[in-house]
């Protein structure tokens, strides 16, 4: 190597160690934050590292109400992604495969829904499921949940499906199985990573809504993460440290879900930008 391609690979290196630290700093510092005891937080030379440690915080957090909102969030999350996914599935292997009447206006409403903020089907959604009796549910939250992140994953499996060959499905059928089997047993574990990256996907978006868990849930018993993050910062002061140490805790589970999926998720994003 010359040395001039020495120093563009060392710059290389230098400008994405850069970029990463911007990204990993404010959480680094949000960990370290919520350790640190409350007469360290207001100081006038604030250090990065707490001269003393404390966990005060967490145990806190976890004997409280706190640990009510983690599991209704991972619930609400759960339960969205694979109605989600299932219906997706299905949507996506129809409009892969079949050609019938207003495929083409279908898609392209699909798309359109996307172009709205989901802030304008707040209250229509709020008044339907008034009637229906389904606010402070857990299914009305899940519908709503469904309801935004369906349009999207529908194009996001749509890249994938159609990178499998239909020759495939075409010799399942001649070989005597049903479609149902066909989707199943050949196209999922062809696109399995697709699938994946989907299911990623919608679980960070209903871990992490917000608006529609504020409105719809007005039962303390009921009441997700971001709710309950919320409730930290009062009108005149707020609680930095518990601030800090919930948001610890509310991260940890989609970053174990994210770990855990993480290498099914590159390769799923890098297989359906091919066809083939």
């Amino acid at each position: 190597m010359t040395l001039r391609e020495k120093i563009q690979d060392a710059s290389t290196v230098l400008i994405t160690l850069a970029i990463l630290l911007c990204f990993v700093f404010p959480f680094v510092w949000v960990v370290l934050t919520s350790i640190r005891p409350d007469s360290e937080l207001f100081t006038k030379a604030l250090q990065l590292f707490p001269k003393h440690v404390t966990f005060a915080k967490y145990k806190s957090l976890l004997g409280s109400q706190f640990l009510r909102y983690i599991l209704n969030s991972i619930f609400v999350a759960s339960t969205s992604t694979f109605v989600t996914i299932v219906v997706s599935i299905f949507a996506a292997y129809s409009f892969s495969r079949y050609r019938f009447r207003g495929k083409g206006p279908l898609l392209g409403v699909f798309a359109f829904s996307q172009l709205f903020p989901f802030v304008v089907l707040l209250t229509p959604l709020y008044i339907f499921f008034y009637k229906l009796h389904l606010v402070n549910t857990y299914v009305g939250l899940i519908i709503a949940y469904t309801a935004i992140t369906l349009p999207f994953c529908v194009y996001m499996l749509l890249g994938y499906f159609q990178s499998v060959p239909v020759s495939l499905d075409e010799a399942a059928l001649i070989d005597g199985c049903s479609t149902s089997r066909v989707i199943f047993r050949i196209v999922l574990p062809v696109a399995w990573p697709g699938i994946v990256a989907t299911a990623v996907y919608v679980f960070i978006q209903s871990w992490n809504e917000y608006l529609f868990a504020l409105t719809f849930m007005t039962d303390e018993q009921k009441k997700t993460i971001p709710v309950g993050l919320a409730n930290f910062f009062g009108q005149y002061t707020t609680d930095w440290g518990s601030v800090m140490s919930a948001s610890v805790i509310a991260t940890v589970p989609t970053l174990v879900f994210f770990l855990f999926m993480q290498k099914q998720l590159v390769s799923g994003l890098a297989a359906g930008s091919v066809k083939q």
